[in-house]
């Protein structure tokens, strides 16, 4: 059964072009054509505006029955520094998230492999605006294809150690709170009794979700310098690694209850600012941790750096991404559920 050549959506339809990856089996849809200007200087200007304009394109991408409760997507704009080669911002389920490592080592990949951005060389760099600052990203490409990308990620440093909290459900726990471009609250898993195994799923999102808010009403989270960075955007906990090959095991529940089916970019730089502060890793070491579906991202500790009142990192992460589609996706205006929906 064969399309009819000449349909096409009415003109007053919304139209919105995707291309669609993953990184450590993490979605991420780009937006790549159809939104309106976003205007606005600056990556949180424009990040600003798109919120509150165009949250509705948003939530009928990442929401049903576009896509699901664990949909990631990324918006492209033009550079906003004068060096820079494009800027970008992100998107989930419950809003905006300050930084993405999964999404910039993808967006390595599409913007090479496409054609948006030309470069040559098996190792080009490219240079990115990102809500949380300027990222230097490199790819490894061969024959054209690139195999795998790396990005050194903005200062990353620890906000607070061996801090309790009283969670209704879970007990009283220990965490620590780090920031790798999004601050996230890390607890040992064994210390709670939680299995970090793929089929426990749902407790890790219960749990998760509890100790993010309880840990929000206990202590305020506050940037050096953005304001509009200033929150606590998930729960991480650590455990040991099913591949002894590799150096523990990271799961990340972010935005509202979205399980990271990667090991995190700005999560496994938050882990390496927690490890280099505790004395477990040096300049230039670096660690491989592994993500709920086994898949892995390597952290590279490249130096130390004064960060406001803070000692920090720079981070070099690396991870591989991977195409899955290209979707036209219609916004009837007709459609009562054109905007989305959700149930988590």
């Amino acid at each position: 059964m064969n399309l009819k050549s000449d349909w096409e959506s009415p003109a007053d339809w919304l139209k919105i072009k995707t291309i669609d990856m993953h990184t450590g089996g993490e979605p991420l849809r780009v937006i790549v054509d159809g939104i309106p200007e976003i205007k606005g200087i600056g990556i949180l200007a424009k990040r600003r505006y798109f919120k509150e304009n165009f949250d509705f394109i948003r939530k009928g991408l990442m929401w049903e029955p576009r896509g699901h409760a664990d949909m990631y997507g990324a918006v492209i704009t033009e550079p906003q520094s004068k060096d820079a080669d494009f800027g970008a911002f992100f998107l989930h389920n419950e809003g905006y998230s300050t930084m993405c490592g999964h999404a910039i080592l993808a967006l390595c990949k599409l913007v090479l492999e496409t054609g948006m951005i030309e470069k040559e060389g098996d190792e080009p760099q490219l240079i990115i605006d990102a809500p949380p600052g300027k990222i230097i990203a490199w790819a490894k490409r061969k024959n054209g294809i690139v195999q795998s990308s790396s990005f050194h990620n903005v200062q990353s440093f620890v906000y607070a150690l061996n801090k309790n909290v009283f969670v209704e459900g879970v007990g009283t726990i220990t965490f620590d709170i780090a920031y790798g471009g999004a601050f996230y609250a890390f607890v040992e898993a064994d210390s709670i009794g939680l299995n970090l195994d793929a089929s426990n799923y749902l407790q890790q999102i219960d749990w998760g979700r509890k100790i993010k808010l309880a840990v929000m009403n206990e202590m305020e989270i506050k940037h050096p310098f953005e304001a509009d960075l200033s929150f606590l955007y998930g729960t991480i906990f650590i455990g040991k690694a099913e591949n002894k090959k590799n150096h523990s095991r990271n799961i990340c529940i972010f935005a509202n209850g979205e399980v990271d089916r990667s090991a995190t970019g700005s999560g496994v730089s938050a882990r390496a600012a927690l490890h280099y502060a505790k004395g477990e890793i040096k300049i230039g070491e670096s660690i491989r941790i592994e993500s709920i579906l086994g898949s892995t991202m390597d952290v590279e500790v490249k130096e130390e750096i004064d960060f406001g009142p803070y000692k920090a990192i720079i981070p070099k992460v690396s991870g591989t991404a991977y195409f899955t589609g290209r979707h036209e996706f219609l916004f009837d205006p007709t459609d009562p559920f054109k905007k989305g929906f959700i149930f988590r």
